[in-house]
């Protein structure tokens, strides 16, 4: 009797949970990153200021303006208060041209790709527009310009 489970219990074990080679997944490896992986070199603070200017007054920032930002961004020494600070001075400066809020609302969608276009050079991906619109929509305080200072402090901003 012994010998008969154990027979019986050999012949279980290479019959069942065998492999079926009838589904064969042939998938090709795709590399996966980050919407910003191409972005890997930091902006000198030239650059940053001068397309933050660009960005947000659609027009070049003049030499002497330049040399002066320059000079109050080294002296203060922590990059990010001093790039926040700027951000500030030149959303309350006239002539900034940020859409206004009850245009953004009207058309979320079209918002967020003029402006990942704007900003990030570059089209958002459906994740992307979906988290962003839902947070407009989610919270009536949140304003075009609390939108576009949050992408001029980003760190994809940040980098080219």
């Amino acid at each position: 009797m012994k010998y008969i489970l154990y027979a019986l219990s050999l012949l279980f074990l290479f019959t069942s949970c065998q492999p079926e080679d009838k589904y064969l997944y042939e998938v090709n490896e795709v590399d996966v990153l980050p919407v910003n992986a191409n972005k890997s070199k930091q902006k000198t603070i030239e650059q940053f200021v001068s397309i933050l200017h660009a960005n947000l007054f659609q027009k070049a920032l003049s030499a002497d303006e330049m040399v002066e930002i320059r000079k109050v961004i080294e002296s203060i020494g922590d990059k990010e208060l001093a790039y926040e600070i700027l951000i500030s001075n030149f959303m309350n400066k006239p002539g900034v041209i940020i859409p206004p809020d009850e245009d953004m609302r009207a058309d979320i969608d079209e918002f967020l790709v003029d402006t990942y276009k704007r900003f990030f050079v570059r089209f958002p991906t459906e994740a992307e527009k979906a988290y962003m619109r839902n947070f407009i929509e989610a919270d009536p305080n949140v304003t075009a310009e609390l939108v576009y200072f949050s992408f001029a402090l980003s760190n994809e901003y940040q980098f080219y």
